[in-house]
């Protein structure tokens, strides 16, 4: 922890010293991003809801990691996802709350949990690699869905290309004391779900059998299969799992705010979710935390380019990637310090 701690900070201070090359103030630079991200009530609710996908996300490329899977797909997996809740939206306005949402929430689980079967049964019987087989799958799915908002259901009152509104039942914000909370931001219950989500996952891989021997396989697939666990199964399941976890984006998107399929939604939540995974180590407790930080990086970000005459809000991307540099060179000391002992 301590480590972790002083990984963080040491990324941040040294991204923010670089503003130092384009005449800017690193302190000012620093106060921008704390008072964008959590300056009101609005500003706090914006960070959690930019929060919560993150966890979502977060959770799907960590459960892959600790089966030995690189999850790039979750970005697909979210996508397809997010657009099977809203065509049943589209498709079955009339349904009524609570039933509406839950029906959509599950359709969207399903058709996740098949986007990352796809590329766990590539990989598991056919040999195809994970990271290859998820890059591809992320361009299809997005053609899928730009196909389907634009010429199945557009938005015959909108020129914006985002699809038809679902029907009023499926909206989580008149019963939604989160919502309530934060008004005229998006952010939902769904951020509760992502939470609980979290303990959920962290039960699953350190309490259950089941979780025991996902590890296992990804941390020595020689051993699991001496063991007698099969290594194909675990892999298939474990995509699956990441699919489906990345699917609980829909819940926030859809149901939880814009009611509609819009494209181009997602910032690289699903990309940014390996991150998130990163930074925390892929423990699922420490994916909270993490994607609450990316999210007021991402909130934060958005004045930089009002505020500041040379620093735009991509210099989020770049505080991201220092920040996991940092917490993540532990590593390189403990094997330098390794081979000091072994000389």
């Amino acid at each position: 922890m301590k480590k972790t701690l002083a990984g963080f900070f040491l990324g941040l201070i040294f991204a923010l010293s670089l503003t130092l090359f384009a005449g800017e103030n690193p302190l000012y630079i620093a106060s921008i991003l704390f008072k964008s991200a959590f300056g009101s009530r609005y500003d706090l609710g914006l960070t959690l809801f930019y929060t919560t996908p993150l966890v979502f996300c977060g959770l799907s490329v960590a459960v892959a990691f600790h089966a030995g899977l690189f999850n790039i797909g979750a970005e697909g997996q979210l996508t397809m996802a997010t657009l099977a809740a809203t065509a049943l939206g589209v498709a079955l306005p009339s349904l009524s709350f609570p039933f509406a949402p839950l029906l959509a929430l599950m359709v969207a689980l399903l058709v996740g949990a098949l986007w990352g079967f796809i590329a766990g049964w590539l990989k598991a019987v056919r040999g195809s690699h994970e990271v290859v087989v998820t890059i591809m799958l992320n361009f299809i799915a997005a053609g899928i869905a730009s196909w389907f908002v634009l010429h199945v259901m557009p938005n015959p009152n909108s020129q914006n290309p985002e699809s038809a509104l679902v029907g009023s039942g499926y909206m989580l914000k008149d019963y939604d004391p989160i919502a309530r909370f934060f008004p005229d931001t998006p952010v939902s219950m769904a951020l509760i779900v992502a939470i609980m989500t979290a303990i959920g996952v962290w039960v699953l891989l350190w309490k259950t059998t089941f979780g025991f021997e996902l590890r296992t396989v990804g941390y020595n697939p020689d051993a699991a299969n001496r063991a007698g666990i099969s290594e194909k199964n675990i892999k298939i399941i474990a995509l699956c799992l990441a699919g489906a976890l990345a699917g609980f984006v829909s819940l926030s998107e859809v149901m939880g705010s814009s009611g509609q399929f819009k494209i181009g939604f997602s910032a690289d939540y699903g990309f940014v979710g390996i991150a998130v995974a990163l930074l925390a180590r892929n423990h699922p407790i420490g994916v909270i935390f993490a994607a609450f930080l990316m999210g007021a990086l991402h909130k934060g970000a958005s004045d930089l380019d009002l505020e500041t005459t040379t620093i735009t809000r991509d210099f989020s991307k770049i505080i991201q990637s220092l920040i996991i540099l940092g917490v993540t060179s532990h590593g390189l000391w403990s094997w330098s310090n390794r081979r000091r002992k072994d000389k």
